[in-house]
């Protein structure tokens, strides 16, 4: 056989594999295909995929580099597993990319703004030293000196580089972030009732300048007077006086003194504190003083007079990066016919770079984002779908992509966008592996790796893999009745659309904000609603930005002097309370069964009113956003967001430090006569600080071996063996149970042990009903994950009294296998049947379906949506025609009601 015609490796083949709670697994993953790998949460997925694939694929490239170069790079260390052969270089987007800072946009990220600014160096019409416009002429881009056919002027042409707000063409004033931050004025006198004497001004106590009222006595101003009842000229040099000497008499313990100070007005006061923050504890003393505004110069476009001079027919930079992707691709393509014949070739080939560019972020439904949209306000998924386009731009081959969840935060009409780009990368000779829970993408895979059967140690083997069908034949697979459509779509009890609202109603009306339209939103009390609707239709707005911080101020507001506990009040006003719109149009009644279509026409929008004034202290009505015009909190009188976020931020945090657990069990374990007899107390049994913790890890479980030029490795404290406890904690059982040998068991296992500890038992049992019976009590809350971390997060609620509680979830089933998220209703169901009000933005259609009620916004993203499309039972939804959300669901529940005829 010829040398060049030997046969390639069909698979990866993994043998041995024993990263985290894997079993010895022994599995072939085929390349040059897409692989899913499947599970349910804490099953071994992901220490498959990225703990050995990515990590030996990344790890023997690296070593093929020189020892000089690795010592510059980080490395990861060899994966426990006895050998991986046929593993192609590796390349893993992660579930969580990090969060931009202030200098990204979704422009800079996706490198989108890096060709539209060469366009506008190019081909766009610039301005000569006098203020005249030079037509586009190709001597910009030959470098050939242009002057001014009007007055003669030379005109020098700015370069890609100078219209980079990152760079030179960066607001003098802002610096290129496009925000600003000023003194809050109604910060600076919370309380308007007290004198100056009584300390009204806020950073004069804060910063310790107590002295300054004595000082503005001095200037005439009255300090024993109420400040909201000094003069127009007093309150001028409170806030904004000369900073001048006076002479004043100061008594203090050792007597009258003479002395001459320096006046620091209330706004000065701030600013000079913010120039002296160096740290971030005094950053934050500061910044309750501080308001985040647009920046006056730049007008938030965070660009220079000069990189927003040229312009390409009407459009400047700033205005082409304010439109979104949608509209940049429909008026990129009319650039090029004004231009003059000779400068064509070069402008096609600009806008084929970037409408190739932007067609593969549109195709994962990302147009209604602008270029000059801020990174750090992109969601999670968003942000997922930005590093899988750019990954598949660069057009390698041979390369092994392991995606984690690229499913997250998609809505089920995104899914065939995520799997064209997908496909392009398999056309381009690379293999894909993906960890997922999404059976729309499962379906589409050519082999499926099931890892089960359970989670943690019950984990952490291959029960099924092969083909989709293979997997669903197999007689193993936990997956199969979702695969076929044959499961249970709904788990739950619904209540029936007539009773939905039998419980009360929280009502909000909105004026427009973002893309979003003037809304009048509606949720039951007591019940669970899903907000749907597609990327960017306006879910996060109307939840996160509006309904959960007026609640927030409601409840702040009635905890203090408000409104009585007993019985809704209703509340309207503009950004500080001010006075009440026009009273909003009667509620609708509540949906009858049939459906509803998004309730009455909604009213037209007031006209602008100026901000109103600050209330006075004693005002029962509470501070709103800006925009939410009325709210009627129906007696809610707690707000809980739960969230997916990591727990803790070091491995400190543990699954029983954060549940409560080990503050039990360390009062338990000083009551036992032999720690009684030493003389230790609850104290010396924490692993953090106590004297009984390991002297060598410190309590963490964990040391790191320097290897000099080789990756540093992490293990096992050799001397506590991970437990955090030193050898001498043994000494001091409970029932023959010790505290480090309790960290080591599961939740499942741990309450057989010392479940007698009523609190212990209560803690553990809850965690058991969460579905987090296999997580160790020693388990690192940071290593969690998100739907773990979701769930640790409502243990301390879920047997309460929440009758008076919203709970609001952001995706809660993100990240979870089908059975997950059935435990995960339970869960909701059982807040539900306390008493609690639950909303959850939700894209899964499980989620949906058990829904008592759903709001969805749509109809598209960004300003194709913005409105409430319908509202009514899950059942109503799927027969909108004009949701998007309610055709899937609609299919999703046609196709369990076939498999299971």
């Amino acid at each position: 056989m010829s040398p060049h015609r030997i046969p390639r490796p069909t698979a990866i083949e993994v043998r041995g594999a024993r990263v985290h709670n894997l079993r010895d697994v022994d599995v072939d993953v085929p390349l040059d295909s897409l692989v899913a790998i499947a599970g349910v949460s804490g099953s071994g997925k992901s220490s498959l995929a990225l703990g050995v694939l990515y990590a030996e694929g990344s790890r023997r490239y690296v070593e093929a580099l020189s020892t000089y170069t690795r010592r510059r790079m980080s490395q990861a260390p060899r994966a426990a597993v006895d050998s991986v052969t046929h593993v192609p270089a590796a390349l893993a987007l992660r579930q969580r990319p990090a969060v931009p800072g202030v200098r990204s946009t979704f422009g800079t990220s996706t490198e989108l703004l890096n060709v539209l600014r060469l366009m506008f160096s190019r081909l766009a019409s610039h301005l000569c030293p006098n203020g005249h416009r030079v037509a586009p002429t190709i001597d910009v881009a030959a470098e050939v000196p242009i002057s001014c056919p009007v007055c003669g002027a030379a005109v020098h042409a700015p370069g890609a580089e100078s219209l980079a707000f990152n760079s030179e063409g960066a607001c003098p004033r802002c610096e290129g972030i496009g925000t600003v931050r000023e003194v809050d004025d109604a910060a600076l006198v919370p309380d308007p009732t007290k004198t100056l004497d009584e300390g009204a001004v806020a950073p004069w106590q804060m910063f310790g300048f107590n002295v300054q009222p004595d000082i503005a006595r001095e200037f005439g101003v009255r300090t024993d007077v109420p400040f909201r009842d000094l003069t127009d000229a007093e309150r001028e040099i409170v806030l904004d006086g000369p900073e001048e000497k006076k002479h004043i008499t100061v008594t203090s313990k050792k007597g009258v003194h003479d002395l001459d100070f320096t006046f620091r007005n209330a706004r000065l006061t701030v600013t000079e504190e913010l120039r002296r923050a160096d740290t971030e504890k005094r950053l934050a003393r500061v910044s309750r003083f501080l308001v985040e505004t647009v920046c006056p110069d730049c007008e938030g476009t965070r660009l220079s007079p000069a990189a927003r001079a040229p312009r390409i027919g009407e459009l400047g930079l700033a205005d082409a990066t304010a439109l979104t992707l949608d509209g940049l691709l429909a008026w990129v393509p009319t650039v090029i016919g004004p231009l003059p014949s000779d400068m064509h070739p070069m402008a096609r080939e600009l806008v084929s770079q970037l409408t190739g560019m932007a067609d593969r972020l549109v195709q994962l439904g990302l147009g209604y984002l602008s270029l000059d949209r801020a990174g750090s306000s992109l969601s999670t998924g968003e942000r997922q779908r930005v590093q899988l386009a750019r990954a598949v731009r660069n057009r390698t081959t041979g390369v092994l992509y392991v995606l984690d969840e690229p499913s997250i935060g998609l809505h089920p009409s995104n899914i065939d966008g995520l799997l064209a780009l997908i496909g392009d990368l398999l056309a381009d000779g690379n293999s894909v592996l993906l960890v997922d829970h999404d059976v729309q993408v499962l379906r589409e895979a050519d082999h499926l790796i099931e890892i089960g059967p359970g989670s943690g140690r019950e984990g952490g083997e291959v029960t099924a893999s092969g083909s989709i069908q293979e997997v669903i034949d197999s007689g193993d697979s936990r997956l199969a009745g979702f695969l076929d459509g044959s499961a249970d779509v709904v788990v739950r009890e619904p209540a029936s659309p007539a009773e939905a609202f039998a419980r009360g109603t929280i009502t909000m009306t909105t004026s427009a904000l973002h893309t979003v339209h003037p809304l009048t939103v509606r949720v039951p009390l007591g019940r669970l609603t899903a907000v749907t609707g597609v990327s960017g239709s306006g879910k996060t707005t109307m939840v996160l930005e509006s309904l959960v911080p007026a609640l927030r101020a409601a409840t702040a507001r009635g905890a203090d002097g408000g409104p009585p506990e007993e019985g809704p009040a209703p509340w309207g006003g503009g950004p500080r309370g001010g006075p009440p719109p026009p009273p909003p149009p009667p509620p609708p009644p509540p949906p009858a069964p049939g459906g509803a279509r998004g309730g009455p026409p909604p009213r037209p929008p007031p006209p602008p009113r100026p901000p109103p004034a600050p209330p006075p202290h004693d005002s029962p009505r509470p501070v709103l956003p800006g925009h939410v015009r009325t709210l009627d909190a129906a007696g809610i009188r707690r707000v809980h967001q739960i969230d997916a976020t990591p727990i803790g931020v070091n491995i400190r945090s543990t699954v029983a430090t954060y549940s409560g657990v080990l503050d039990d069990l360390r009062r338990a374990f000083a009551r036992t006569s032999e720690a009684k007899e030493a003389g230790l107390g609850a104290g010396d049994f924490s692993y953090n600080t106590g004297s009984l913790r390991c002297p060598r890890c410190e309590g963490t479980g964990r040391v790191v071996l320097d290897v000099q030029f080789l990756p540093d490795v992490d293990i096992d404290c050799p001397e506590c063996e991970g437990t955090r406890y030193s050898p001498a904690a043994d000494a001091y059982p409970r029932g023959g149970v010790t505290l480090p040998r309790l960290m080591g068991l599961t939740v499942q296992e741990a309450i057989e042990e010392v479940g007698d500890i009523p609190a212990v038992r209560r803690r553990l049992q809850a965690l058991i009903d969460l579905g987090l019976r296999y997580l160790t009590l020693g388990e690192d809350t940071p290593a969690l994950s998100g739907g773990e971390a979701q769930r640790l997060k409502l243990s301390g609620h879920i047997d309460r009294g929440q009758a008076d509680a919203l709970f609001v979830f952001d995706e809660p089933s993100v990240g979870l296998h089908p059975l997950d998220v059935r435990t995960l209703l339970h869960v909701l169901d059982r807040l539900v049947g306390n008493g609690a009000t639950v909303v959850v933005i939700e894209h899964d259609l499980d989620m949906i379906a058990n829904a008592d009620h759903v709001i969805d916004m749509g109809p598209g993203g960004g300003a194709a949506g913005g409105r409430i499309v319908a509202t009514g039972a899950p059942q109503d939804l799927a027969e909108e025609p004009d949701s998007a959300t309610g055709r899937f669901l609609r299919s999703h529940l046609d196709r369990s009601a076939d498999t299971g005829s």
